[in-house]
């Protein structure tokens, strides 16, 4: 499957912050888990997650020797409000299906 970003133009990001020190493959396979989807391009240098429709998450971890946080990218090929309104699902989702805290980091 190509990711996503290749499909389109112009893309909209809305970041979640989780306070988690936790490496990337777990990370994927936490939120993978909480969504109910499955991690996409796992061999590839940008593996993502689906959420919706035009819709998916990347994950970045901190680099080595920074402490957390651990930035959660959710990106929408139609618009900004759509990508925070898919962040702030997101956040809901995995506030009550992990032991994670999460905030957005852009304005509400």
């Amino acid at each position: 499957m190509a990711h996503p970003a290749d499909e389109t133009e112009v893309l909209y990001c809305a970041t979640i912050v989780v306070m988690s020190a936790v490496n990337k493959l777990d990370a994927l396979a936490i939120v993978a888990l909480a969504v109910d989807s499955l991690v996409e391009g796992q061999l590839t240098q940008r593996p993502w997650i689906p959420l919706a429709e035009n819709a998916w998450v990347e994950i970045e971890i901190p680099k080595f020797g920074e402490p957390p946080p651990l930035a959660i990218d959710v990106y929408s090929a139609l618009s900004d409000q759509h990508a925070k309104l898919t962040a702030l699902t997101l956040i809901a989702t995995l506030e009550a299906n992990t032991a994670w805290k999460a905030r957005p980091d852009f304005e509400v």
